[in-house]
């Protein structure tokens, strides 16, 4: 009998995130992209060990620290969830970010550490706000976003017509006013009922709507999310993404399911701001803080208008926080017969 072993920091934004610091074996690829669909495509047992149970559950995301292949990077990151693996992702960016600073895998200095990063998206420009050896502020340049359809109709199963707006942040999200739901708000007790309509919206809109990216074909609308006013002085929008446990069948009620991302979302603010900015309601350098559904809030400001392909983008920029909650070896041992994980249908 043998074990494998992974050394792993735990933290969170509001999402917790793992970050695999050892034990990964060589990953080919000539660039963190290459690496992440090789991951994808050959090395799946990963994701499945690292975020089902026993040693996940299905609000967990995960990180894995590579080597940079950008000479320009001073570390690479695989971006991996329950169902996919992101392009970008925001508070997954921060909780990278806090760990390779305050573990000392890159040197920290106060009151500022500018780095470099290299994600499935590109490189990843990065200010860490730094205190006595803790990091306060995370502050990224995140990739293009844009607006790819506004005010689409569609028709959804129990819902009915509902109008929503789909834009890249990162990744591809469809977005609702919550306003449009009658009773559903945006706070943890409606946890439930915001995952089951996030996933009918997801599974709605990939049936109707097309969707294209310009560098990552086949990519489409894999996460929702639902958004509105907020009562609190300190935001000025408030929202809930939902994480899909799995493929939607529309007439499979027992797919329509999911997992609230805790954060605000870094990429889904930034989706949500490139909406903003093509409907004329969010000029550049303007704060925009975006608040999730506990309360917390990422701040985003739009730093210029871009061309993506010919297609109209912003480059925004996201702020936030994480904590770091634990230290640890995640063990296989060759004699468990669950290899890859499990998941029970209660929860998940």
């Amino acid at each position: 009998m043998s074990k494998r072993m992974f050394q792993v920091v735990d933290s969170h934004c509001g999402i917790p995130a793992r970050v695999v610091v050892g034990g990964i074996p060589h990953i080919p690829g000539n660039s963190v992209y290459e690496q992440c669909l090789w991951l994808q495509k050959d090395g799946d047992e990963i994701r499945k060990l690292m975020l089902r149970e026993p040693r996940g559950y299905p609000s967990l995301c995960c990180n894995i620290i590579v080597p940079p292949k950008d000479p320009r990077a001073q570390a690479g990151y695989i971006i991996i969830e329950q169902t996919e693996y992101p392009m970008m992702s925001g508070s997954n960016t921060i909780s990278v970010v806090t760990t390779l600073l305050e573990t000392g895998m890159i040197r920290m200095t106060e009151p500022y550490t500018d780095l470099v990063l290299e994600a499935p998206a590109g490189l990843i420009y990065v200010r860490a706000k730094c205190e006595a050896g803790l990091v306060t502020e995370v502050t990224f340049k995140n990739v293009p976003a844009f607006a790819e359809l506004l005010d689409a109709v569609i028709e959804v199963p129990t819902l009915g017509k509902v109008t929503v707006d789909v834009a890249w942040g990162g990744m591809y999200y469809v977005m609702a006013d919550v306003r449009q739901f009658k009773g559903l708000e945006i706070k943890p007790e409606h946890g439930g009922e915001l995952a089951r309509v996030a996933a009918l919206l997801v599974g709605a809109a990939n049936e109707q709507l097309k969707v294209a990216h310009p560098d990552y074909p086949g990519v489409g609308i894999t996460i929702a999310q639902i958004s509105g006013p907020t009562t609190d002085p300190n935001a000025d929008w408030k929202n809930a993404v939902t994480v899909l446990g799995g493929t939607v069948d529309l007439n499979n009620p027992t797919t329509w399911t999911g997992a609230l991302d805790r954060s605000p979302c870094g990429t889904g603010t930034s989706a949500k701001m490139a909406v903003l900015h093509a409907k004329g309601e969010l000029p550049l350098h303007q704060k925009f803080r975006h608040q999730g559904v506990l309360g917390t809030v990422f701040t985003g400001e739009l730093l210029e208008e871009t061309e993506l392909h010919g297609r109209k983008a912003v480059v925004p920029s996201i702020s936030g926080r994480a904590w770091i909650y634990g230290h640890g070896t995640i063990i296989l041992d060759s004699s468990d017969p669950f290899q890859e994980g499990f998941k029970v249908g209660d929860i998940w």
